[in-house]
Parts: C-alpha cells; sequence; structure tokens
C-alpha cells in the first residue's frame, strides 16, 4: 500500500490517475497476426515501434488500470493485488517519460527498448501473484455469487490484456533487444511463420510425460494421427505463436495424464491418450482424447472458474517456480490464449469414460486479430449492476407432492 501511494505521489506533471482517465478513453488497436507478421519480417523498424509502443502500450494499461479499481476494497487492499497495481503505475510512467521524446534522436529510442525489456521482466509474475491476491481475498470474506461473477469477468479480461500487453514487449524486445536466439532463427519475434504444430504437441507431451513419471511412476503413450486436409500431404504448418499453443497443449496433456493414472489406478493398465490434429480451410483444430474417467457435467464450467479451485494455496516465490501450480488456473489461462487470437478452447466430458479437449486455432493470418478488453460504459455497468434473479426457474432437491396440489 506505501509503496503504491508513493508511485502515486511521484508520478508528477499531469499524475498518473490523470493519465490514466485520459488514455482509458482511447480503445486499443488489435493488430493480426499478419500485422505482426509483415512488420517483422519486411520492414521492421526500431524508430516506427516506438512511435506505436509508446502511444498503444498507455492505452492498453489503462484501460485495465481503470478496470482494477472496480474491484471489491477488500480485494484491492490485498497486498498482492497492491503489488500488481504498483507495478502497472511504475510501467505506465516509465512509458509516459518517452511520450515527447523525439523519434529522431537514437539514444531515446534505444533507452525506450531496454525499458521495455525491463517492463516485461517486471510483469513477470503478474499471473500468480494476482491469483494470490484472490486467494487472500477469498480465505479471508469469502466469496458470493455476485463478487464471483464480477471477479471472473475481471480476471479473464485481465489476464487477456496481460497476454496482450506481453505480446508487445516480447515483439519489440526481441526483434529490436539485440539477441537473435539461435534456437529459432526464422521467428519474427516470438512468431513462427511456419510453426510445425505437430512438434509443438510432442514436446507439450514429453514435458507432461517427465513429471507424470516422476509422480506416478509411468505414463499414458500418445497416439497422434494428422490430417492435413487444406494441403493433402504437406506438413501441418500455421503461423502462430508457438510458446502460446506448448502452453495449452502442456497443460491438457498434464490433466489428460492425470486423470487417466489416477482412474485406471486399480487395473494399473494406463490407455494411451489420442491426439487429432486436422488443417482445413479456416481453422486447424487439435482434439485431445483421454479415457481417464471424465466429468459430470455440472462441473464443467467450474473447470474454468478461478474462483473455484479447491488446491491448496502454494507459496509465490518467482517465475521460474512451476507456473501457477496449485491455483487452478491453467484450463482458464490456456483458454485465453487460445481466445487471444481469435481461436477457442472447449471440453466435451463423458462422465464414467473421459473427456475430449479441443483447441480452435484461426488457419488464416489475416484472420487471427487480437482480442482485446476495451473500458467503456458497458464494462462499468457489469461490475456496478445489480444481478438479479435467474429468470428460469431452479429446480427444487424435493419435488412438489402433487397429492397434495389445490387449484386457485
Amino acid at each position: 500500500m506505501r509503496l503504491l501511494r508513493a508511485l502515486l505521489r511521484s508520478a508528477s506533471p499531469g499524475s498518473i490517475p490523470q493519465q490514466v482517465d485520459f488514455y482509458s478513453r482511447f480503445s486499443p488497436s488489435p493488430l493480426s497476426m499478419k500485422q505482426f507478421l509483415d512488420f517483422g519480417s519486411e520492414n521492421a523498424c526500431e524508430k516506427t515501434s516506438f512511435m506505436f509502443l509508446r502511444q498503444e502500450l498507455p492505452v492498453r494499461l489503462a484501460n485495465i488500470m481503470k478496470e482494477i479499481s472496480l474491484l471489491p476494497d477488500n480485494l484491492l487492499k490485498t497486498p498482492s493485488v497492491q503489488l500488481v497495481q504498483s507495478w502497472y503505475v511504475q510501467s505506465l510512467q516509465e512509458i509516459l517519460d518517452f511520450k515527447d521524446k523525439s523519434s529522431e534522436d537514437s539514444g531515446a529510442i534505444h533507452s525506450f527498448t531496454d525499458t521495455v525489456i525491463k517492463i516485461r521482466n517486471r510483469h513477470n509474475d503478474v499471473i500468480p501473484t494476482m491469483a494470490q491476491g484472490v486467494t487472500e481475498y477469498k480465505e479471508s470474506f469469502g466469496i458470493d455469487p455476485v463478487t464471483s461473477q464480477n471477479v471472473q469477468y475481471f480476471l479473464d479480461r485481465f489476464y487477456m490484456s496481460r497476454i496482450s500487453i506481453r505480446m508487445l514487449l516480447n515483439q519489440h524486445s526481441l526483434l529490436f533487444g539485440g539477441k537473435i536466439n539461435p534456437a529459432h532463427p526464422k521467428h519474427i519475434g516470438s512468431i513462427d511463420p511456419s510453426c510445425n504444430v505437430v512438434e509443438v504437441i510432442r514436446d507439450g507431451y514429453e514435458s507432461a510425460k517427465r513429471l507424470c513419471d516422476l509422480y506416478y511412476m509411468s505414463s499414458p503413450e500418445l497416439i497422434l494421427e494428422e490430417l492435413n486436409a487444406k494441403s493433402p500431404g504437406q506438413p501441418m504448418q500455421v503461423v502462430y505463436v508457438p510458446s502460446h499453443l506448448y502452453h495449452m497443449v502442456f497443460e491438457l496433456f498434464k490433466n489428460a495424464m492425470r486423470a487417466t493414472m489416477e482412474h485406471n489406478a486399480d487395473r494399473c493398465i494406463y490407455p494411451p491418450i489420442h491426439v487429432h490434429v486436422t488443417l482445413g480451410n479456416e481453422d486447424l483444430t487439435v482434439k485431445m482424447s483421454d479415457h481417464g474417467g471424465g466429468v459430470p457435467m455440472r462441473k464443467i464450467d467450474r473447470l474454468f472458474n478461478y474462483m473455484y479451485s479447491t488446491a491448496p494455496r502454494p507459496r509465490v516465490e518467482t517465475s521460474r517456480a512451476t507456473p501457477l501450480a496449485g491455483f487452478g488456473y491453467g484450463l482458464p489461462i490456456s483458454r485465453l490464449y487460445a481466445q487471444y487470437f481469435q481461436g477457442d478452447l472447449k471440453l466435451y466430458s463423458l462422465e464414467g469414460y473421459g473427456t475430449d479437449a479441443v483447441i480452435y486455432i484461426k488457419a488464416l493470418s489475416t484472420e487471427s486479430i487480437e482480442r482485446l478488453p476495451v473500458y467503456n460504459k458497458a464494462a462499468w455497468k457489469h461490475y456496478k449492476a445489480n444481478h438479479e434473479a435467474d429468470d428460469w426457474c431452479v429446480p427444487s432437491s424435493e419435488p412438489k407432492d402433487m397429492t397434495t396440489f389445490r387449484s386457485i
């Protein structure tokens, strides 16, 4: 709390609250995968990136900072949420310091790149730290349905905003930070123009398999089938961010392996996990099927609920720790990664048998456009409106005894 107040006091000319109000009046500018690719591969210009980011980053930061301020007071007062707020205030101030710098000043442009890298590193632990704040709030004050709904709405938007901001920071720092990853020389920043989907899936499987072997001393095999309906006989490739796809499939493999091992523990025979990958004219689809017993229909939505996790409270240390271990955020964050470029992630379960998880990705880079939250009257109303009673009747656990019914 003291750190946040100090940052707000020191943020002088046109103080931060006024700057947040100003920049939140503008809507973020979503970019397509093709725009990211074209800029990075054909006319990558540090000056152009500098001029765009010094305008766009404050808009994206301010839009979500306005929504943070609408959270319940007791959630805002938790140390973890205060810390996240202080990071956003500091980062916004550091970007605004370049607002009036000349785009012809090479020193300013170089300094801006250093600042972008510093901001990216500062925000490494935003997801687990915000999750810690929600856990602190839940333990101290409990959760009512209205608060749960508002927090779910906020976290989906907050984490999507964080993914988008990190995408911009990564692209600039990887393109102009002076370091090229020798393992991926053809990548345009974090984007692979020819992302080998099957290879990423196998990498995700091997990583999850190592964890499963450590914990259960065994693991299900992988059976992978692919169909390139768009270009038969050709490799399955799309323009995509491999780290996003890896995050999704790794999380799904972990869940599928755990369910398979525990559901089949008595038989000690572990059915394989089947993955089907298809590439059509519009979509690339990955379907992962397990024989892990499935979950009841009523619990499917809970798997994507940030407030529902029953896992024990983990310790937040550094970004090098196992990501999101214990918070139960793996599936909802994975769905956001899929939705970020207009795809999706869905679960279909057969209770008693197993679960199908399906990832949808746009096959065309022109249609893979950022999905960004914007702060406006509709968003404000969502936090302030009183949630009325449902307009469908709620089934009683004890149905009415019709033998005692009287007509009016």
